[in-house]
């Protein structure tokens, strides 16, 4: 049902239906080209999208019946690709990439504000009498301040860019020409 090929100028994901719709939710209530493709076939055209190098273009080939291949859906199947990856998927990945930044934001604030205290604490406890228990005091403060950091640091430094290239492919696959092959 499902190949992949290259052609010269471009990267190709090939897909064989018997029927356009059957790339579409059949339960979506909007008309044929606003809706949400169908997550086996949404699933597929991706993976094989992510699998594919990323300096080319993607040409999306379906290969439909010739009568099916004739009708007034298959003539709109480009627009209707075109329409699910570029509004729906690629926004929905911009959102996602938004909301984690914006949520790792208020943590970050915590974390540095927890290790300016454990630092002063630590400058503090190194002042107490005694060898080894300030040391070990200063040391676990300092520890701890930035433990208290992890969770931002990991947001901001690699949570982002898985989800930067999902938005990446999903905007490749928006550009992707789509051609009907009978």
């Amino acid at each position: 049902m499902y190949t992949t090929s290259t052609i010269p100028e471009a990267e190709t994901v090939e897909i064989r239906v018997e029927q356009v719709t059957q790339l579409f939710e059949t339960h979506d209530p909007y008309p044929f080209r606003e809706r949400s493709l169908d997550q086996a076939a949404e699933a597929y055209i991706v993976g094989q999208a992510e699998n594919l190098p990323s300096g080319r273009p993607v040409h999306l080939i379906v290969h439909l019946p010739p009568q099916e291949a004739a009708s007034q859906a298959a003539t709109q199947l480009e627009q209707a690709i075109t329409r699910h990856f570029s509004s729906d998927r690629t926004d929905a990945a911009q959102r996602s990439l938004r909301a984690l930044f914006r949520d790792g934001r208020r943590p970050l604030a915590i974390g540095l504000a927890v290790l300016a205290v454990c630092l002063l604490g630590g400058k503090f406890a190194e002042n107490l009498p005694g060898e080894r228990f300030p040391k070990l005091v200063a040391e676990g403060l300092i520890i701890f301040g930035w433990v208290a950091n992890w969770r931002p640091m990991e947001i901001f430094l690699y949570d982002w860019w898985p989800i930067v290239r999902q938005r990446n492919v999903y905007r490749r696959l928006a550009k992707a020409q789509v051609l009907v092959k009978a």
